[in-house]
């Protein structure tokens, strides 16, 4: 049976304010650990947080460039999850009312033009970092990160192939870099990507079982990674397997997926 990959992408953009997206402290990288830190990015009780205007100015400058339609208002919402680099137990971020929808990105594919669906534009804060010492039995939390402002861009599953997801990224970093509202940087996590994957037989519509790969911190981690899982998924299926939904890490000294 011949099998048709489908592939959507969760791009999250840090935005390039001077402060964070609920408080005043740097979005500087690069400060010695906890450095920029108060008592609302640090999750204290009873804060606070004020919207940084600069922020919506951005989201609505990517949206409007992605051809999206901009919300007269637009809501946030408590994401709950409970981790050390998050110290209020929640992420604000936007869910039911985003400030953009409904965009698009055309692309350059092998000489010929693709459209590419945005389904979202959201704006939300970013987690800290943890940092796990190499032969230490615990992990130390850096949280000059948290409140950092981000886009976070979510495609619709239009993509086919690992290059076209490398061609779809691409051109919205330069989007983002020509906006000057994002740098772009990979490699200092300013520019992340989270795919998910699946595949299913030809000439079907039904979406397959999706796995959501993680740690993909350059253009070429993206295409590989997107690649090994798109074979995985033929083998298990070809073998008479079942996939199971889940996220997978990107381990790119060995190149496959765990």
């Amino acid at each position: 049976m011949k099998y048709e990959p489908v592939i959507g992408l969760e791009v999250h953009a840090q935005l390039l304010t001077q402060s964070k997206i609920f408080c005043g402290c740097s979005t500087q990288f690069g400060a010695e650990p906890n450095y920029h830190t108060c008592p609302v990015c640090a999750g204290f009780p009873g804060v606070l947080p004020v919207l940084n205007r600069k922020v919506v100015d951005f989201a609505i400058k990517a949206g409007l460039a992605t051809h999206c339609h901009i919300a007269a208002s637009s809501r946030f919402a408590r994401k709950n999850y409970f981790y050390p680099d998050l110290p209020k137990g929640y992420q604000i971020s936007q869910y039911e009312l985003p400030v953009c929808t409904d965009g698009y990105i055309d692309i350059d594919v092998d000489g010929r033009s693709q459209r590419i669906r945005i389904t979202r534009i959201h704006m939300e804060e970013d987690a800290g970092k943890n940092i796990h010492e190499f032969q230490s039995d615990f992990s130390l939390v850096d949280l000059n990160r948290a409140g950092v402002p981000l886009l976070e861009i979510v495609s619709e599953p239009d993509l086919r192939t690992a290059d076209q997801a490398g061609s779809y990224l691409r051109a919205l970093r330069s989007m983002l870099q020509y906006l000057e509202i994002c740098d772009g940087n990979m490699e200092e996590g300013s520019f992340r990507c989270d795919a998910n994957v699946s595949v299913r037989p030809e000439g079907t519509t039904a979406l397959g079982t999706k796995t959501e790969l993680k740690n993909l911190n350059s253009f070429k981690a993206v295409e590989k990674a997107i690649r090994y899982e798109i074979q995985r998924h033929i083998d298990v299926l070809s073998e008479g397997g079942q996939l199971i939904q889940e996220t997978r890490l990107w381990d790119a000294d060995r190149e496959t997926t765990r």
